[in-house]
C-alpha cells in the first residue's frame, strides 16, 4: 500500500517539543502519515541527538524518534524566529509542545493566540503536571511523574528502595495519550465540523489513568497498595518463579480454569482439586502456599524449554524474562514484522520498533530516515513563502541554521 494512503496523510504537525514526551507523541503521528516538522534550536538541536549511545556523534535512539520527521533549525528565543514558526502555524493542523508552562506564552505563541490566528489549529501541550494548578511551574520529567501518580511507590520489593522501570514510561505514555488526543481532536475537528482545540496533556495524569484499583480500593476500604516485587498483588498465583540454573520464568495461572491446569501440570492435584482455591479470593489467602508449590516445581526442572513446553501444552500463560538480546533473536518479532530497520545519514542500519498498532487497511509506515540538523529548512520555509534573499538575511543574523 502506497504511504500516500496512511490515515494521517495531508495532516501538517508542527512539533516544537524536545527530548521525549511531545516528540513521541508527533512520532506517533508522523507514523500514520502526518508530515511532522520538527523546530530545533541552531546549535546542538534537540537534546536527544545527544542522549546515550551515539554513532558518529549522533544518539541511535535519535533514528527511532525522528523517523519520518522533517528538521527546521529556528531559534525561539528571538522575535523574527517566533514569527516563523507563527508563520508556519497559521497553515498547520496541529502544533505540539512541551516546555514548561508560561514559555509559550512568554514567546507570544498563547494557546488564545493561536488559535486566534488558525482557529482550526490543535495544540497538544504536554507538561509535568499540566497548565494550571499550585504544581503547574514545577519542572516535571518522567520518574517525577511516575513518584506524583503512585507507580514509583509500587515499583520494588518490600521494604526496599522504589526502583524505575528502566524506561521513561511517564514521557512515552504520556505523548501516546498527547497523541490520542490529537486523532480525537482532529475528528472533531474535522468529522463534526469544530474547530481547533488545545489539549493539556500532564506527565502523571497519563500515568495515574494506569492505576486500575489502587484509588477505587483507597476510597472504599482505606486500602493503600503495597509493592509487591514482581507478584500481582490481590490475584493469584501470577509472579515470577525461580529456576535451577538461578533464572527466572513469569507464570500467570490466576484464571480458575487456568490454575486447575497449572497444578494438575505440577503434580499438585491435591491444590487443583481443592475447593477453597476455585476462585481468585480463596487462592488470595494463600497465595504463600500457593507461590512455593510453583517454585519447588520450577526449580527442580533442569530443562527450562522442556518445562515451558509442559505449560504451553497446558494452556498455561508463561514465559522467560527476555533482554533485548533475546527479543532481537526472537522469530516471532521478525514473523509479524514487528521490528524494522532505517539507514540513518551516517549509512548504518538501525534497528527499531516498527509502526504500531497494527492497521488490516490503512497501516502506518516510515517514509524517511531521521533528519540530519536544519536538513529541511530551505525547503519548508521556502513553501512557506520566503524567498532565498529572505533566508539567507535570516541565517547570517543567526535566526535560522
Amino acid at each position: 500500500m502506497s504511504l500516500s494512503t496512511q490515515i494521517l496523510a495531508g495532516i501538517r504537525v508542527i512539533e516544537l517539543g524536545q527530548l521525549i514526551a511531545g516528540p513521541f507523541a508527533a512520532k506517533t503521528l508522523a507514523d500514520f502519515g502526518a508530515e511532522v516538522i520538527k523546530i530545533e534550536p541552531p546549535g546542538q538541536g534537540d537534546p536527544l541527538r545527544k542522549w546515550r549511545m551515539l554513532h558518529e556523534g549522533t544518539s541511535v535512539w535519535w533514528e527511532a524518534q525522528s523517523r519520518s520527521k522533517k528538521s527546521v533549525c529556528v531559534d525561539l528565543r528571538q522575535p523574527e524566529g517566533q514569527d516563523i514558526v507563527r508563520r508556519l502555524a497559521a497553515e498547520a493542523d496541529v502544533l505540539i509542545e512541551n516546555f514548561r508552562p508560561g514559555t509559550m506564552e512568554k514567546w507570544g505563541m498563547s494557546w488564545e493566540a493561536l488559535h486566534a490566528l488558525n482557529p482550526r489549529l490543535i495544540m497538544l501541550r504536554v507538561s509535568g503536571y499540566g497548565q494550571n494548578g499550585p504544581r503547574a511551574q514545577e519542572p516535571g520529567f518522567a520518574a517525577v511523574g511516575e513518584a506524583f501518580a503512585g507507580l514509583r511507590y509500587l515499583n520494588g520489593e518490600p521494604g526496599r528502595a522504589p526502583v524505575r522501570a528502566g524506561l521513561s514510561l511517564g514521557d512515552t505514555i504520556a505523548g501516546l495519550h498527547g497523541a490520542l488526543g490529537v486523532l480525537l481532536a482532529l475528528y472533531q475537528r474535522d468529522a463534526r465540523g469544530g474547530q481547533g482545540q488545545m489539549i493539556d496533556a500532564a506527565l502523571y495524569e497519563s500515568l495515574f489513568n494506569l492505576t486500575e484499583s489502587l484509588l477505587p480500593e483507597y476510597s472504599v476500604f482505606g486500602a493503600v497498595r503495597q509493592p509487591a516485587g514482581a507478584a500481582l498483588p490481590g490475584i493469584a498465583p501470577s509472579n515470577a518463579y525461580r529456576c535451577h540454573d538461578g533464572s527466572y520464568v513469569l507464570i500467570a495461572g490466576n484464571g480458575d480454569a487456568i490454575f486447575q491446569r497449572l497444578m494438575h501440570c505440577i503434580g499438585r492435584p491435591d491444590l487443583a482439586n481443592d475447593p477453597s482455591l476455585a476462585h481468585n479470593d480463596g487462592r488470595v489467602a494463600r497465595v504463600e502456599e500457593i507461590d512455593a508449590a510453583i517454585e519447588a516445581w520450577t526449580r527442580a526442572q533442569t530443562d527450562i524449554d522442556a518445562m515451558l513446553e509442559a505449560l504451553k501444552q497446558a494452556g498455561v500463560p508463561s514465559g522467560r524474562i527476555y533482554s533485548i538480546r533475546e527479543i532481537a533473536e526472537e522469530p516471532h518479532y521478525r514473523a509479524r514484522g514487528a521490528i524494522t530497520s532505517v539507514k540513518a545519514a551516517s549509512g548504518i542500519e538501525v534497528e527499531m520498533p516498527a509502526v504500531f498498532p497494527v492497521l488490516s487497511d490503512n497501516p502506518g509506515g516510515i517514509r524517511h530516515r531521521a533528519p540530519t540538523l536544519g536538513e529541511h529548512t530551505d525547503a519548508v520555509l521556502a513553501e512557506a513563502g520566503f524567498d532565498a534573499q529572505t533566508l539567507a538575511d535570516l541565517r547570517r543574523r543567526g535566526i535560522l541554521a
